[in-house]
């Protein structure tokens, strides 16, 4: 039984809807009362592990309503008055949802809070940034992986709006028309905690953008920490050695005694592909249902309970990998002594004498080439070797191409100067305090 996780929300809505049949006389106070005790009875039971399956159970709402009719006999039956499980299940999965939901955001926090604390310190050390996986620009690590701070941050905006279109109260919408009992679903909306509720109950038994809201979310998610795992994985690597995982998230080969493989980060890798599967498999299965409730839409569930799950482990792991990561100052620094990533500031350093960009750009190009052929870096070459590409280069090229001012002098919003990345990491404070609560 799939739908079993619904098995607490499936309770609390019941308790919500008992309440607000006896409130708007549907139905009598001392029935309610009976009803509402006995649900709080067999969610405890449920906790305990005393109720039992049966396979002639169809669904957790079935499963429930039977456990309760057996135990108080006919006033039992009365539970189901003015609803159906058309709009008991969108109940039971708004709130599984928004439970998740708030959840994911917690741990989302955590994992932004933690790279801010790896941040600041590691402020000062400096590695060489990549792109098309090629050394190319010297940066902070500091500023890497306040990146990744970045990433999360959009995560948790995109969270924070999927609690919105939740947080609306489907029930009373019953089969697709509504109900012909007088009930009042904003009562119901007010006692689970809800800003409001839905407007029209055709679209709310079929709605499920909630859920695919949610499965995207999960999936971009999980696609940032899938990059950052990747980056890891390689410079985790012999070849790089720029951090070192705990051993706690590696394990050995069950043949080669030298390895240490970093299993945590390459399953968060692999396991982000099931997310996106589950995202399009929901997709496929609302492409063409017509209005309004189909059983297709039973096939939700498997979605969101994994994904969900996904998620959580892999926030909670990449959180501890962070936390026991240790940085390799010495080889990031080593690193950008090679593959003349100051070459960009040589130019920089040629248009401030007047050169414009394009000339100093193929200028400079002539002159890595000269490097590598003589086996020389751009430090290393004198300059009377300079002059020959440029007369315009003096003795203050050195201290304009080291790698510590090709830092400190990016200085553009957003770039990678210290200055600018404790601003950076002072926005995200400034982020994460305006996001308590909702």
């Amino acid at each position: 039984m799939v739908d079993i996780n619904l098995f607490e929300y499936d309770i609390m809505g019941s308790v919500a809807h008992v309440k607000m049949l006896s409130k708007c006389g549907i139905i009598p106070e001392d029935e309610s009362k009976l009803i509402v005790n006995t649900l709080y009875e067999i969610l405890h039971d449920f906790k305990e592990g005393k109720i039992e399956f049966d396979l002639s159970d169809e669904d957790v709402h079935m499963l429930i309503e039977k456990e309760l009719i057996k135990r108080i006999g006919q006033v039992g039956k009365k539970v189901h008055t003015a609803r159906s499980r058309n709009d008991q299940v969108v109940l039971d999965e708004k709130l599984f949802c928004r439970e998740k939901n708030l959840y994911l955001q917690e741990l989302i926090k955590n994992l932004i809070n933690t790279i801010i604390k790896l941040a600041e310190e590691n402020i000062d050390v400096i590695m060489p940034g990549f792109t098309h996986l090629q050394k190319a620009q010297p940066v902070l690590f500091s500023h890497y992986i306040l990146a990744y701070a970045q990433m999360l941050k959009r995560d948790l905006l995109r969270f924070r709006q999927n609690f919105i279109s939740i947080n609306l109260n489907p029930l009373g919408s019953a089969a697709l028309a509504g109900t012909t009992f007088d009930i009042d679903r904003f009562f119901v909306a007010s006692e689970l905690g809800f800003d409001g509720v839905t407007e029209n109950s055709i679209d709310t038994v079929s709605d499920r953008d909630f859920i695919l809201e949610m499965l995207f979310n999960i999936a971009m998610l999980q696609m940032h920490l899938s990059r950052l795992a990747e980056d890891f994985i390689i410079f985790n690597t012999d070849e790089f050695k720029f951090i070192e995982l705990d051993d706690a998230f590696c394990s050995g080969s069950s043949i080669m005694p030298q390895k240490k493989n970093p299993d945590a980060l390459e399953l968060i890798r692999g396991k982000t592909g099931r997310t996106f599967g589950n995202l399009i498999g929901l997709l496929t299965t609302l492409k063409a249902l017509p209005l309004a409730y189909n059983k297709d839409l039973q096939e939700d569930k498997e979605f969101l309970f994994d994904s969900v799950d996904t998620a959580e482990k892999s926030l909670i792991i990449i959180n501890e990998i962070l936390k026991t990561l240790k940085v390799n100052k010495q080889n990031m620094l080593l690193s950008c002594k090679s593959g003349f990533i100051n070459a960009t500031d040589l130019a920089d350093y040629l248009v401030s004498k007047g050169v414009a960009f394009r000339d100093a750009h193929f200028i400079v190009g002539n002159i890595v080439k000269f490097c590598i052929e003589n086996n020389k870096s751009l430090e290393e070459l004198s300059t009377e070797e300079y002059k020959k590409f440029c007369d315009k280069i003096e003795e203050d090229v050195y201290k304009f191409i080291t790698i510590e001012n090709c830092i400190k002098r990016r200085k553009s919003y957003g770039a990678t100067s210290p200055e600018l990345v404790k601003k950076q990491i002072e926005n995200l404070k400034d982020f994460l305090r305006a996001c308590e609560g909702i």
